[in-house]
């Protein structure tokens, strides 16, 4: 989803596709998905088209009119593959560099012979951390995603025993922990302390990454015993290459994008004036498609040049590096088209409505109401915007470690179960080579303990701050 259309949800200004009644709606979300799952699992149908057809079938059951449907899945479509499909494609080139040149090489091997056995779980979780601090979830998938499918693969690792922490620590770092946009909203909308959410969103993102991540990966392990996939893995250098690029070259470069959205999110916060020249140079070097882009263009310095590479040879490694992920953007696409369905025919506002009488503490609502629009529309970022705006006011009366603990506990029940109607779903499924079942017993079970042991330890140290 676009920044554009998320400020509009919530500014309250999206019109409704439909005005069906609560039940309508309910019933017709329940039915759209349903369709989508019963195609993949059933029929065997391609995702993308299932989503589409999902997506039809959710204004059908609700009464939407055709034309309407058919305008907001189509630009909830564009406006994913604009965001994210750039990223993907990017991040893609970035990888086939990596692979081609031997520096994917370099960092698998030195990461093998540091950390082998039991502790590559852990070095796992740890990089996909700091990585992930400053970075958009799916630019650090895009980053990490060949790291992590040629260190299953070299170190004849079950892919979810290497891959679940590296998501895990990603998931975590997008859900808790500010500068990450979500977080950021939430801190504004509740007028928190941010020094102070950051001490207690790492407190809290520690113990609940170790969980999700390199201890629940022994389970997922042995639920979902896959390989990393043949289709998607970068392939070894070949072993004829005069050369290829140092550890500390392919390191940096790998780096780059992350130093670049760090600097952005710090001078954000040191300056705070998007006027000041200074902040708006690092707001575009730090945007995640510069970044990205930079990366890629000194890539082909650090990386294919380094490793002997002509420029026939840069230009044909890019080229192709662009056909495997045709068909993860054509799915991710018509997730976020399903999700903007979902959106503009009034589930976050139904929710909304509906959960406005509760009578529970506030923290508890705050995940709650986070979790059911997590669920509803699939978005962890729309979630976080509209569970914020509707408790802002219990935040009044609330000492500013507790407002902290507020923030947190609405990022903890926006990243609740995963599953066909975000586009991270599509991402994990596509990209480590899973069925619809599959990336629910890992990625969906791994996302639900994010939030429930994050949220359950937001409500242990209210009673102890």
């Amino acid at each position: 989803m676009t920044r554009l259309s998320v400020e509009m949800l919530a500014a309250d200004t999206v019109e409704p596709i439909t005005s069906a009644g609560h039940a309508q709606l309910g019933i017709a979300v329940l039915a759209g998905i349903a369709v989508i799952v019963l195609l993949i699992t059933k029929f065997k149908l391609h995702a993308f088209l299932a989503l589409t057809i999902g997506s039809l079938a959710l204004g059908a059951f609700a009464g939407a009119p055709l034309d309407k449907v058919i305008v907001s899945f189509s630009s909830g479509l564009g406006s994913t593959v604009a965001g994210v499909g750039v990223l993907i494609a990017l991040g893609a080139i970035l990888g086939r560099l990596l692979a081609d040149s031997g520096g994917a090489d370099q960092i698998v091997d030195t990461i093998l012979a540091k950390a082998g056995g039991r502790a590559m779980p852990w070095a796992m979780v740890l990089i996909a951390s700091v990585i992930g601090l400053p970075l958009f979830f799916e630019v650090g998938i895009v980053l990490l995603i060949p790291v992590v499918l040629m260190v299953a693969r070299r170190g004849n690792y079950s892919l979810m025993r290497i891959g679940i922490p590296a998501l895990a620590g990603l998931s975590v770092m997008h859900g808790l922990i500010p500068p990450h946009p979500g977080p950021l909203v939430a801190i504004d909308a509740v007028k928190a302390n941010l020094g102070i959410t950051l001490a207690l969103g790492v407190l809290v993102a520690v113990p609940t990454v170790i969980i999700a991540g390199p201890v629940f990966s022994r389970y997922a392990a042995r639920w979902v015993d896959v390989q990393a996939p043949d289709r998607m893995i970068p392939q070894r250098a070949s072993e004829d290459l005069a050369r290829r690029p140092s550890f500390g070259a392919t390191l940096a470069t790998m780096l780059l994008p992350v130093v670049l959205m760090l600097a952005k999110a710090l001078v954000d916060i040191v300056v705070d004036d998007p006027e000041n020249m200074t902040q708006r140079v690092f707001d575009v070097a730090g945007a995640p498609l510069i970044a990205l882009l930079a990366a890629v263009i000194v890539g082909m310095f650090t990386l294919g040049r380094a490793a002997g590479f002509t420029r026939d040879r840069i230009s044909t490694t890019v080229e192709k590096s662009l056909a495997p992920i045709a068909g993860v953007l054509l799915i991710v696409g018509a997730g976020g088209g399903f999700k903007q369905t979902l959106i503009d025919s009034g589930v976050g506002r139904m929710i909304l409505e509906i959960s406005k009488d509760w009578s529970i503490p506030a923290l508890l609502l705050a995940w709650l109401i986070a979790v059911i629009i997590r669920l509803a529309t699939g978005s962890a970022t729309v979630a976080t915007i509209s569970a914020a705006g509707l408790v802002a006011p219990l935040a009044a009366d609330m000492s500013s470690t507790h407002t902290a603990l507020l923030v947190l506990a609405i990022g903890a029940g926006s990243l609740f179960f995963s599953h066909v109607n975000d586009a991270g779903f599509w991402l994990v499924k596509e990209y480590f080579g899973l069925d619809v079942g599959q990336t629910i017993k890992t990625w969906s079970v791994m996302e639900t303990i994010i939030s429930v042991v994050a949220g359950g330890l937001v409500l242990l140290l209210s009673l102890v701050v």
